[in-house]
């Protein structure tokens, strides 16, 4: 493979090198929410920012962690797990945002996925569309126990990945939308718990490359709910979704014995 970072020891996207970052690494997709995680390690500094990869490095109970921004969807996610695998990390949490589909997931709650459908691209260039997406069970009880510590209220489940956020949200104005709502009613119906864009292609590149990865998501808002006329708020403060990962990654370094 070319080298297009020209020998300058970076990882070509995301700009970090080895010794940057540390072994555990929390993956937002929007950069502006770098910050607010690395203001919960001690000693952080910024270490990476190219096009919508900003990476901060700093410690939790004297460990060296990460946290770098993803962008949005599948495909900049793999690059990103790609390139800081390469440089030495190698447990993921993904925190981010989600819309509800289970009319029980309310704006605010918290969803720690178990599994993934893999209604997006990324995936199906790294594995058959029969190999299922799903997490580390190790994360996933790491991010179950956190929720339970900060008193969040969680769900975990299946959720639903797809590339096109309109595809999702107007469906039936797309050239595609009665395939669209069909498999949305098919989703609904085996008990998909939420809808996002990133963790179908991290857990199948996390399967790849023999790394762990989990999810815990922030619930924005249910358009099930809505549909039903039921309570609706939208809720954006991600912070109960951060705390939780950071708890996650407290009680991984203690099992880790790190």
């Amino acid at each position: 493979m070319i080298d297009y970072a020209e020998g300058s020891g970076k990882q070509y996207h995301v700009g970090v090198g080895k010794g940057d970052v540390g072994r555990y690494v929390i993956l937002p997709g929007d950069p502006k929410r770098c910050e607010k995680i690395a203001a919960y390690f001690d000693e952080p500094k910024l270490v990476g920012d190219n096009r919508e990869f900003v990476t901060y490095t700093g410690y939790l109970d004297g460990v060296k962690v990460s946290v770098t921004s993803t962008g949005i969807g599948g495909p900049s996610a793999s690059i990103a797990m790609e390139e800081l695998t390469a440089c030495g990390a190698d447990t993921f949490i993904r925190v981010g945002t989600c819309g509800g589909m289970d009319v029980n997931v309310k704006s605010g709650d918290l969803v720690i996925a178990t599994g993934s459908v893999r209604m997006e691209g990324t995936s199906v260039e790294y594995a058959p569309i029969e190999y299922p997406a799903v997490p580390d069970l190790q994360i996933t009880n790491a991010l179950v126990a956190g929720a339970k510590k900060i008193n969040a209220p969680y769900h975990t489940g299946v959720v639903e990945c797809k590339d096109a956020f309109y595809g999702q949200h107007r469906p039936e104005t797309l050239p595609n939308g009665p395939e669209l709502m069909r498999k949305w009613d098919a989703w609904l119906k085996l008990g998909c718990k939420a809808s996002e864009m990133e963790s179908s292609a991290l857990f199948i590149v996390a399967s790849y490359l023999r790394v762990r990865c989990g999810t815990v998501l922030l619930t924005v808002a249910n358009q099930e709910r809505a549909k039903l006329g039921l309570e609706n708020p939208q809720v954006h403060d991600t912070d109960k979704a951060i705390h939780c990962a950071i708890e996650a990654i407290r009680d991984l370094i203690k099992q880790d014995n790190l």
